[in-house]
């Protein structure tokens, strides 16, 4: 992997990370603000939704290396989460293979 490419990556994980809990903290706040809900309702499902979006967090994002840069772009692209500018400055070959359009699973 290019250092300049690594350096990108670096920096479009840090922003989808961001992302990522900003997305969790809204859906947390949607169940908070429901009215026809107990607290204890709201707590057991704030509980379960941290807990799945947490295992999908530590998917994207745990595990920081130049080996796993390029599933995790792939996941965080996937996603959505993947900053559009700095995408842009990925070299070709990065950028093209970490794009979920063009992978096969």
């Amino acid at each position: 992997m290019k250092e300049s490419d690594w350096e990108i990556f670096k920096s479009i994980k840090e922003i989808a990370i961001e992302k990522y809990c900003n997305l969790v903290l809204e859906a947390s706040q949607t169940v908070i603000s429901k009215q026809d809900e107990s607290a204890h309702n709201k707590y057991l499902l704030i509980y379960k939704l941290l807990q799945k979006r947490d295992e999908k967090m530590a998917v994207l994002f745990d595990g920081h290396s130049r080996s796993r840069a390029w599933p995790q772009l792939l996941a965080i692209r996937s996603e959505g989460l993947a900053d559009q500018t700095l995408l842009t400055e990925l070299s070709d070959e990065f950028r093209e293979g970490t794009d979920p359009q063009r992978k096969s699973y």
